[in-house]
Formats: structure tokens, sequence, C-alpha cells
């Protein structure tokens, strides 16, 4: 405890700084300052006064206790592997709830990443990614399966519109009796969604419709597809903001709020019925992100485009050093390489790549052209040339590979359909600029798709001069650190600041230095 009255700057910084104690903020013949010394408090006039308040006590306790973690926080996946398992390993040793990056990996390699977690981590908990794969559902089946032969207990599902037979088949396989005689949900579902209309999805129980098919398929049985009428499709849903990837973009202060609204609501209709929890994402760069997320009332926090430049992410080095160096505002929009056909976008980096404008041309032409022998040779010259940088003959050669060993039914629909080929063919594209980038092609530097949001300039801003400036110094499991330990510190000085306390700025703002 300080035994003395804090007045100098640096000073009332590190009675701030010790969150296991109060601070009384006091003045007396000296002045004003802070005091973490309850003796001395009762000897001085108390202006304000914060108690204390650790990283691991915000958010909802509940979340901590359900998924077994420390924190109320977690990293939410990113695809082709970027949140590698080296990533989710250190998260989850320090007390966080880590997702692996499944979506857009072959089945072999994600069998291999939930093994390599699995044996890595024991007991301890994680995640891995469902993405929703309208185009591909066997993609689907085949995360589900993994997930169920490597014993993962929870997905994250992200970019689903609607519910599908491998997402309910994966919640209601997990629903069993407990040793109390109540329905456990052994098979944990974290929802990552943007709109109302899909968050109620998850909110209810899962169709009837699906309920009936998997059962006459056998994948549930009749006490499990009983139970699943009282069970909510997720158990934590995240509102996801302006992110990185698949995103709508919508303010964070916007879109929390009415998915609590939407949940409480729902639970009204439903006394009784397990709460969801409700979390945050997208925008959660800096540890005021964080504390404002919890006061708007997160259960919990997820974090993304800042983990992409971090040492445990599967990213190359040119790609994590373009990321340490955006701003706030090198984020823009391009067609998505798995829902291109139905024109979604994802959010992308636009400093030091052309992917973006690329993507979009392709777009265009995919939009216009009812084949590839629609397009006119001049414009099919100018996109083999400074798009794919090969005749695109090679490249449905290159399809046809892909797909033989992935899902042969892709390459069938092609065969009736041009304007399906020309999707397969420009999506070709599309999908290995994200490897490109993760690779760290030299050649191919312009054409890299790296995922990205806003976050990640606010980030760079708040470590800039710090040893987080450095992306050889991100380690992930500091990065969340720092997060939490700076988003409790900026909670304690908003308290001061609503009663009326105005610290220096050097004392107002939590900077992040080397955990010793």
């Amino acid at each position: 405890m300080t035994a003395v009255v804090a007045r100098a700057v640096s000073d009332v910084r590190s009675v701030l700084l010790d969150l296991d104690s109060p601070c009384w903020i006091v003045t007396d013949s000296g002045g004003v300052g802070a005091t973490s010394d309850p003796a001395m408090a009762a000897n001085t006039r108390v202006l304000s006064a914060v108690g204390p308040l650790a990283p691991q006590s915000m958010g909802d306790s509940a979340f901590r206790r359900f998924h077994g973690v420390r924190y109320s926080y977690a990293a939410g996946a990113m695809a082709n592997g970027i949140a590698s398992p080296d990533m989710v390993i250190a998260l989850a040793r320090a007390g966080y709830l880590a997702s692996y990056g499944a979506a857009g990996v072959i089945p072999i390699r994600i069998d291999a990443a939930l093994n390599t977690i699995r044996q890595a981590l024991g007991n301890t908990p994680f995640a891995c990614n469902l993405i929703h794969s309208p185009t591909e559902p066997a993609l689907e089946k085949a995360i589900v399966d993994a997930c169920l032969r490597n014993a993962v207990t929870c997905i994250e599902a992200s970019a689903f519109m609607d519910l599908t037979p491998q997402l309910v088949r994966y919640r209601v396989s997990g629903l069993a009796l407990g040793r109390d005689g109540r329905v456990e949900t052994r098979h944990r579902v974290v929802a990552k969604v943007s709109r109302a209309e899909v968050a109620e999805h998850f909110l209810r129980p899962a169709p009837a419709k699906l309920l009936r098919a998997l059962l006459d398929s056998g994948d549930i049985t009749a006490d499990q597809a009983q139970w699943a009428e009282h069970i909510p499709m997720a158990d934590d849903i995240t509102a996801e903001a302006d992110s990185g990837g698949h995103t709508d973009r919508r303010p964070l202060t916007v879109l929390l709020p009415d998915l609590i609204m939407l949940r409480d609501r729902l639970a009204r209709e439903r006394p009784g019925r397990t709460e969801v929890r409700i979390g945050a994402a997208g925008g959660i760069g800096t540890p005021q992100a964080v504390a404002a997320a919890f006061a708007m009332g997160a259960a919990y926090v997820v974090t993304g485009s800042i983990n992409q430049s971090s040492v445990e992410a599967d990213q190359s080095d040119t790609t994590k050093a373009l990321l340490a160096s955006s701003g706030v505002a090198d984020c823009t929009m391009a067609p998505s390489s798995d829902m291109f056909e139905l024109g979604v976008q994802v959010q992308v980096l636009r400093r030091g790549t052309m992917f973006a404008a690329r993507a979009h041309r392709l777009y265009e032409t995919y939009r216009e052209y009812d084949g590839i022998e629609s397009i006119p040779a001049v414009r099919r010259a100018e996109l083999e040339k400074s798009i794919f940088a090969r005749p695109l003959d090679d490249v449905w050669a290159g399809c046809v590979d892909y797909f033989t060993e992935r899902d042969p039914g892709q390459l069938a629909g092609a065969e009736r359909d041009p304007k399906r080929k020309m999707a397969l063919i420009f999506r070709w594209y599309l999908g290995l600029s994200s490897g490109w980038s993760i690779r760290g092609e030299s050649d191919r530097t312009a054409d890299y798709q790296i995922w990205c949001g806003p976050a990640m300039g606010a980030f760079n801003s708040w470590v800039a001069g710090t040893h987080l400036a450095a992306p050889t110094n991100r380690r992930v499991a500091d990065i969340a650190h720092h997060m939490m330990f700076g988003g409790a510190y900026a909670t304690r000085v908003a308290s001061l600041r609503s009663a009326g306390v105005r610290l220096p700025a050097r004392a107002a703002h939590y900077v992040p230095e080397p955990q010793r």
C-alpha cells in the first residue's frame, strides 16, 4: 500500500495501476493527490474513490465458469488457419478462450490441427471455428466431423444466415443428462452475428424440421431431439460490429444494445429458460474499447484483427509488417471467396495491396457476363494479365484438381452452368490471395488478401513507442493481458471521471510495459 499521498503524475499512475487495492482521490494542505492507504484516506478529505478491479473479474462470471477460463476474453477465429494451433495453445494456457481458424482449411489439415491442440492442452478448453459455407455444404460436415473426432466441446459459429443441419447436428448430439438429472449442453456454441434476425435463430431452439431429419438419419437420439426443443441453439452470442473479414460494419454502440434487448425480450416470452450471454466483437483494439464494451453490458469481449500481427499467427512477416503499420482508415470492403456469388463482402487491409480493387473487377465481370466464353477477348486478356497472371484455362485446370480433392460436387455444378464455372475460376484468385499473404509470396504482394478491421489501426496507435510496436514482440497472450489489464485501468479512470475527477493525460491512459 502507498504510505503517502501521491501527487506526481507518475506516482498517481502507480496508485491506479495497483488494481488489487482501492484508490482514493484526496485533498489536504498539500493539494490533490491519490492514495491506496485507508489510514491516509481517513485523515484527509476524500473527493472520490474506486474499489479494486482485477482484470479477471471483468465481464460475466457465468461465462468464465461455463467455459472454464480465467478471463471474459476470447480470441476469434481467423480463417485459413491464421488463428493457428500455436495461438490457440498460448491463449488457452493463459486462461483465455481461443478458436482455431478452420475456415478454408482442407479437412485433413483441420484434423491434424485439432489433434495437435488437444495433445498440447489436454482438457484445457478451446474452440474451433465453424463457418457457414452455403456453396460447400460438405465443408461444414467435414469440420463438424473433425470436431467430434477430436472431442472439441465448443465451436464458434460464424457467417451463418440461418441454421443448417450440420450446426444443429453438432449442438444437439452433445445433449446429455447430467448426474443431477438435468440436461447438459456438452457441445457448446458461441455464435458470431451482426444482425438481430440471425441472432434470433440462435436464441431459439433448433427448428423441428431439422430435428426430425437428424433423428431419421440417426445423427441424434429421440431423447436428444426432445431435449433440443427447450435448449437455445447458442450458449453465447457475439455481437460482431466493424470487424475484419465477414462484417456488416455496424457500430458496436448500436449492435450490442440491440442484441441484448432482443435477448431480454425473448427471455420474457420463455421464462425459466437458460439465458444466452451476449459478447462484443469488432473494433476491440484498445483497453478503452474493452472497458466500453463491458460498460455497455457485454458478457465478454472478442478480439480478432489485433491477433493477426502476433508472433503465433500463421501469417508471413511481410503481412505482419503491413498490419503493424496500418491506421484506422486503412481498411476497405471486397468480395468474399466463400460467398462470392451472393455478393457478400469482407473487410480487408487496403494499404500496401491492390486486392480489393482487383476483386471488385472480378465481381463486376461476373455480374456482367454469363460465362467465361462470353467475356470479350480484350477484357479476358486484361484479367489474365493483371489479376490471374496466367491463362484462365490454366486456372480452371487448377480448380479441377482442387475440387476433385475437396468437393467434387462443385465440378458437376460447373459443367451444367457456365456462370457457375466462371464463379469457381474467379474464386480461385479470391481463395489463393489469402494464401499468398500467409506464405509471403514476394511476386504476389500486390494481391495479398489480408482480413482486417479498424481495430488494428487503433491498436497500433495505442502501442506506438512501446515494446508491442514491433510484431516480433507481439505475443498473443501478452496482448490479451494488456488489453484486459488496461481495460480494468480504463474502467477505474472512467469511474473517477464520472465523479468529476480530471486526471492528467499521462495518468489517464494505460501504457503497456513488458511483464516481469
